[in-house]
């Protein structure tokens, strides 16, 4: 039972660390080396005209699973830790308390960077060849509705 536990706790916190390691980063520009013609008139395949831009504000919402996991996985640590190290009853349950409470703020801490900052512009592009994308991007750096852009690295850059 006690090496169930400690593998457990050990998948678990595995299992946060790499979840603050992931990209959110979508996959643009998935279509390269596609058998498709190419565009009329010499025109890239990557590129197209703005159709609209919104300004996409950061969701405020609360975050509920990153610190609810993190305190589990530190609620846990701290237990098994106590078990070893004390006789107190009562020092235990203040290493509980504590390894809960610091285990929510780091979990709410990779949640927070595994969501990242989505405030910014969602920039609307109708391709040359008819396709639509869209893309999330920080700045505009004087795109504006009608431009003409490539899209290149999940962003729009003038043309």
């Amino acid at each position: 039972m006690n090496i169930r536990m400690r593998m457990t706790c050990v998948a678990t916190i595995a299992t946060l660390a790499l979840a603050g390691c992931a990209s959110t980063s979508p996959g643009y520009g998935s279509g390269y080396g596609s058998t498709s013609p190419a565009p009329p008139s010499g025109r890239c395949y990557d590129c197209g005209t703005v159709v609209s831009i919104q300004t996409a504000a950061r969701d405020s919402g609360t975050n509920i699973a990153g610190p609810v996991l993190g305190g589990i996985v530190g609620a846990v640590a701290a237990k098994e830790l106590a078990r070893r190290n004390t006789d107190s009853e009562g020092r235990r349950n203040v290493a509980v308390a504590a390894g809960a409470a610091g285990g929510a703020v780091a979990g709410n801490a990779i949640q927070n960077r595994v969501e990242g900052n989505r405030s910014g512009y969602t920039v609307h592009v109708r391709m040359d060849d008819g396709r639509t994308t869209s893309v999330h991007q920080a700045e505009l750096d004087g795109i504006r509705e009608g431009s003409y852009v490539r899209v290149q690295n999940g962003r729009a850059w003038l043309y």
